[in-house]
């Protein structure tokens, strides 16, 4: 079996497309949706990253402002930078990007964004409205698999759905959302996690198989069923002296030994990462028409 390669980057621009038609129906009435992104810090990841949704928001037609602290710059400062976010009308979704220098906590920092503008989904608030049942904004990586999956043709429901990893950012809200009712969701779900003894015995009985470890090539071929559908969460790098650059990027999964066995598989780059940025357009939109 040769796995169907799932293209992330195509599903990504089906959600822009959502996106844009619901921007025009809000300019329409006058109204420009807003994010801010605050960055502390030059972590070349980050700066990345926020290079990225500067560049989406412009092309969707979101006013996007970001604003750039130095890595020395004090909690207090970058609360009270939050605070301005959280009260200036033109912003209607607010993003601290992550990680923060280590004098800082993330916690009073995520739970200083208000939970109407936490484009981010990590709100406690956000987060136990998921857990509830009834979710406001929804972290993105955590949707971005539900939609791929949706978009592919792989409707959770009734499937035995095991995730390895159990992060804020992808396990833990991702085995909530799928625990949920409704399409994209009534699955039975395991999460494994660095706790777990003999994680082959789970992966192998996984339907729908999501990584999310951090670690290269963690699951290997005999660590999966036939026909099983894996969702790679990963973005590692390893050193490669044949490429430019002197390493390359590769998933949690080793592609090309799962591939001989998966139905379907996402790769790495081209995966779940473009989805991670489109559902921030998302949710930015999202808040400003509650707004309404």
């Amino acid at each position: 079996m040769s796995a169907r390669v799932i293209d992330g980057n195509k599903i990504a621009g089906e959600v822009y497309l959502q996106v844009e038609e619901d921007i025009r129906r809000l300019k329409d009435k006058g109204v420009t949706p807003g994010l801010g992104v605050i960055l502390v810090g030059n972590n070349p990841a980050s700066l990345s990253y926020v290079k990225s949704k500067e560049k989406k928001c412009a092309g969707v037609g979101i006013y996007e402002r970001t604003v750039r602290l130095s890595a020395d710059a004090s909690e207090a400062e970058i609360l009270r930078t939050v605070d301005e976010c959280n009260s200036d009308t033109n912003i209607h979704g607010v993003l601290v990007q992550l990680p923060l220098p280590r004098h800082i906590s993330p916690e009073r920092v995520v739970e200083r964004i208000s939970p109407e503008k936490d484009v981010d989904g990590l709100h406690p608030v956000n987060m136990g409205r998921l857990l509830k049942g009834t979710p406001y904004l929804l972290p993105c990586t955590a949707h971005g698999i539900q939609r791929i999956l949706l978009s592919a043709g792989y409707d959770t429901m009734g499937k035995h759905v095991v995730i390895c990893g159990r992060s804020n950012i992808a396990g833990r809200p991702l085995a909530a959302l799928l625990l949920g009712k409704g399409r994209g969701a009534n699955a039975t779900v395991t999460v494994c996690h660095t706790g777990t003894e003999n994680m082959a015995y789970f992966t192998r009985q996984a339907d729908i198989l999501v990584v999310a470890m951090g670690k290269p090539h963690a699951i290997t071929a005999d660590m999966v069923k036939e026909g099983v559908v894996v969702i790679d969460v990963g973005i590692n790098r390893v050193e490669d002296v044949s490429v430019p650059g002197g390493y390359r990027l590769v998933g949690d999964v080793d592609f090309q030994a799962v591939s001989e066995k998966a139905a379907a598989i996402t790769p790495v780059p081209g995966g779940v990462g473009p989805m991670t940025v489109a559902m921030l357009m998302y949710n930015t939109v999202e808040a400003a028409n509650a707004f309404f």
